[in-house]
């Protein structure tokens, strides 16, 4: 392992001013939001789509990585270009997602736990050699009466401390995802609980597992009230209970915090992560870089106005563009939602 490349690839990651561009939807994922906008599904245009995203001008400027999916990884998009190879031609690092997915955790019912460690050596190894130099696993936790179990999130910490010290012995940077779901009627303060128990639980594992914490990416939830809760508290609450959340679980050895979008609204996503910059800064700054993983809060309507149809790449291109600028300004604590307007 030389811990020096992935010290300096996770800072990189975690540039000032930009974030991850999560484009790693597996192909139920990918498949059942082309269905909805009436794209044909198949491998062609998963490539022509995701290539859409990578080539839009100026990306580099407030993307740092591009998390890819499997399939992705192996196709070009020019001939004689993989999607690796491209990116790090314009100065975006590649990354892979590498979990199986999350499935029904025997023994408890509307609980899950990550698969994918069978075999994971091997596929890591792979991946490096095609051009990937970090990873992902994402975990979830759901939120619901007398739910999550220890045992759950137990599970869920155990699995992403194997996969971490494997990618750190493959030399790829990996991206630690314990992921509490706003699906659900919880308020803000039962969501700081979940969240608060689960990246301790996380942080155990990971330190008995001799991970190095200086070269990891946590890519965790912000601390939100569920969907379906009749009170949605304001960006600077939410910003509040993330930031103390944080302060209160992660080491000051980690090098950056890129939160997921987790279903929230584009403008939901950039406003609370400008506040949550904000605040950082009236305290004096945070010990650790917050910005961005996000997928569909950066993708959802460029692919709309994509549509399928390569007449209107430009304009879906248009769309990318605007939201990575517009989250680089939130990962600084610059956004302002006049912005919005200004952008279009």
């Amino acid at each position: 392992m030389n811990l020096d490349t992935l010290q300096s690839t996770a800072q990189a990651m975690v540039a000032p001013g930009r974030g991850l561009l999560a484009m790693d939807e597996s192909h139920p994922t990918c498949k059942k939001r082309f269905e909805a906008l009436g794209i044909e599904v198949s491998e062609r245009n998963r490539r022509e789509y995701r290539s859409m995203l990578v080539t839009t001008p100026g990306l580099s400027d407030h993307i740092s990585g591009a998390i890819l999916f499997d399939e992705t990884l192996r196709q070009e998009v020019h001939p004689g270009q993989s999607f690796p190879q491209h990116l790090e031609s314009v100065g975006i690092i590649p990354g892979i997602k590498v979990d199986k997915g999350a499935k029904a955790l025997a023994g408890f019912p509307k609980e899950k736990v990550t698969e994918g460690l069978d075999g994971l050596r091997e596929r890591l190894d792979e991946y490096r050699r095609l051009g990937a130099r970090f990873a992902k696993w994402r975990a979830v936790v759901t939120i619901a009466e007398d739910v999550p179990a220890a045992t759950c999130i137990e599970a869920n910490a155990h699995a992403l401390a194997r996969y971490a010290a494997l990618c750190q012995e493959a030399e790829l940077v990996p991206i630690v995802e314990p992921e509490v779901l706003m699906d659900g009627s919880h308020i803000l303060e039962r969501c700081y609980e979940v969240t608060e128990r689960t990246q301790c639980a996380v942080f155990d594992a990971l330190r008995r597992h001799r991970v190095a914490l200086d070269a990891i990416v946590l890519k965790p939830n912000m601390v939100v009230a569920g969907k379906e809760c009749s009170y949605q508290p304001l960006s600077e609450a939410i910003a509040e209970a993330t930031l103390r959340c944080l302060m209160n679980t992660v080491p000051a050895s980690v090098p950056g915090i890129a939160f997921l979008s987790g279903g929230l609204s584009d403008e939901d996503a950039s406003s609370h992560l400008n506040a949550i910059n904000r605040l950082a800064q009236t305290q004096g700054g945070a010990p650790w870089r917050l910005t961005f993983s996000y997928g569909r809060a950066l993708q959802q309507h460029a692919m709309k106005a994509w549509g399928g149809n390569p007449d209107r790449l430009k304009s879906a291109q248009a769309i990318v563009s605007k939201r990575a600028r517009l989250n680089g300004a939130a990962s600084e604590g610059s956004y302002l939602s006049s912005m919005e307007r200004d952008a279009a």
